[in-house]
This record gives structure tokens, sequence and C-alpha cells, in this order.
């Protein structure tokens, strides 16, 4: 039975992990800089680096390519500040397309998020 209960909790866990679609942000950029999802997951973005980095929909410095308005600048997509080592941003995509994304405190830093 325990060995039942102990499988169970990790088939659950499992598939919340496989949900979860994780980018590293490094001092060379996004890891993986292009993600494929299905509409209605999240990418977290999580900073691997020791600077700050700033997520947020391309194009810089206006921030408008994700077609939802909101956030700090033009679209929701936007962690709205740098993100220090070791914090992340969560975003839940709800529109289909490739969506271009940068790093707004170094822009030369960008990648893609493709919804299905």
């Amino acid at each position: 039975m325990r060995l039942i209960i102990l499988l169970g909790i990790f088939i659950l866990v499992t598939g919340c992990l496989q949900q979860n679609n994780v980018v590293e942000i490094m001092g060379d950029g996004f890891h993986p800089k292009e993600l494929a999802i299905n509409n209605g997951e999240t990418v977290i973005f999580v900073n691997k680096d020791t600077a700050p980095h700033w997520p947020a929909s391309g194009m810089h410095p206006t921030h408008t390519d994700y077609p939802e308005p909101g956030g700090c600048i033009g679209s929701k997509f936007d962690a709205c500040g740098g993100l220090n080592r070791g914090e992340s941003f969560s975003f839940t995509f709800t529109q289909n397309g490739e969506w271009e994304y940068h790093d707004h405190l170094n822009s030369g830093l960008n990648g893609r998020i493709i919804v299905k």
C-alpha cells in the first residue's frame, strides 16, 4: 500500500513538473532561446546570473509584441523590473502566435515563445 501511495505521488509531481516550462536567464542569454508551448501554459523565467535581468515582451523599448495590454510599459508580458539572482517571473500565455521577448536591461539578449 505504501509503495502505491509513493508511486501515485511520484506520478502527480512528475506531471506537474512537465507542465512547467522554465527559461533560465544567464549572462549569455536565455536558455532555451526558443520554447514551444500550448496555449494556457505558464513559462517561468529564472535568473541564474549574478547580474539582474528583466524579461519583457519585444520589441525594445516599447514591450508591445505580446498583444495583451497591461504590465508596466506596454504588454502584460513584462516582469516590470529587474530580477536578481534566484528570482523568477511567471507568465501564462493565452494568445497563440510567436512572441519575441528581450532583456530590458540588456536588449541584445532575446528569445521567442511559440504558443500553439
